[in-house]
């Protein structure tokens, strides 16, 4: 057995063996699933007072998904404490005496923490996708409409991108607190107020959560965004390379 190999074992047993870090995943699809049938219904029931463009414009599809914007929160805290319990109880010491490569500890982890939060986003993205689709009635979407899979299974890669940045952000900070205390101004107010103020609108769409979000877009809006749903998701995946980088340089650099 490689040493890759029993460090991801290893990984793979520290999260599966804290029991908050698999609540949050279970709150995640709670929540998200809740709030996607909840909105789903509010639309069905608004939809004969929308305006033509409006109902032009309606995206059953990225309507179902409405409460992953919510339910990233999860997501996030859960790429927090993935790599901050460590930090906290001291356990990061014993983690690197016995896998000095830095590297290798921190690929691992991140591979599997990614592999469950990827596994978990597929499972929400299809259970909101139904789900809410119930709640449309005659104004659902089919699975094999154009665009839909897509969207469904790129609903499932923002997720996973989600946890991957959150992780690399607590690797620089080390503190949960810290983490914590950036990441949840950052996307769910900071990210809105760029995003929807004219003046700052044109920097917010290259943020990651509003980039990635792109790819659970079916229906183009005339928004003026420069670049499509792949192109969004590619966006996303750069602040997160940037982000694991900066945690990897700093791994490498500072003691324990």
């Amino acid at each position: 057995m490689t040493v890759t190999t029993q460090v991801l074992r290893s990984e793979w047993t520290k999260i599966k063996s804290v029991r908050s870090t698999v609540w949050t995943m279970i709150l995640a699809l709670v929540v998200t699933l809740a709030l996607s049938m909840l909105l789903s219904a509010l639309s069905k029931n608004d939809y004969a007072d929308m305006s033509r463009q409006d109902k032009i414009e309606f995206d059953p599809t990225l309507i179902s998904f409405a409460g992953i914007g919510l339910g990233q929160l999860a997501l996030i805290v859960f790429g927090v404490l993935v790599v901050s319990n460590e930090y906290s109880t001291g356990m990061i010491r014993t983690s690197l005496a016995a896998v000095p490569q830095r590297l290798t500890f921190l690929f691992s982890k991140v591979a599997v923490a990614t592999a469950v939060a990827l596994a978990v986003g597929v499972v929400i993205s299809f259970a909101s996708f139904y789900a809410g689709q119930a709640m449309l009635g005659e104004h659902k979407a089919a699975l094999g409409d154009p665009g839909v899979l897509r969207a469904v299974l790129g609903s499932a890669l923002y997720m996973a991108l989600i946890t991957m940045f959150a992780m690399g952000v607590t690797v620089m900070l080390r503190s949960p607190m810290l983490s914590l205390g950036i990441l949840m101004p950052f996307f769910f107010l900071i990210s809105s107020i760029l995003g929807n103020v004219p003046a700052t609108e044109k920097v917010g769409r290259y943020l990651p959560d509003q980039a990635g979000s792109r790819i659970m877009q079916v229906v183009r809006t005339d928004d003026d965004a420069p670049y499509g749903p792949w192109g969004g998701l590619a966006i996303m995946a750069l602040w997160v390379l940037a982000a694991l980088i900066g945690g990897a340089v700093s791994l490498k650099k500072r003691d324990a």
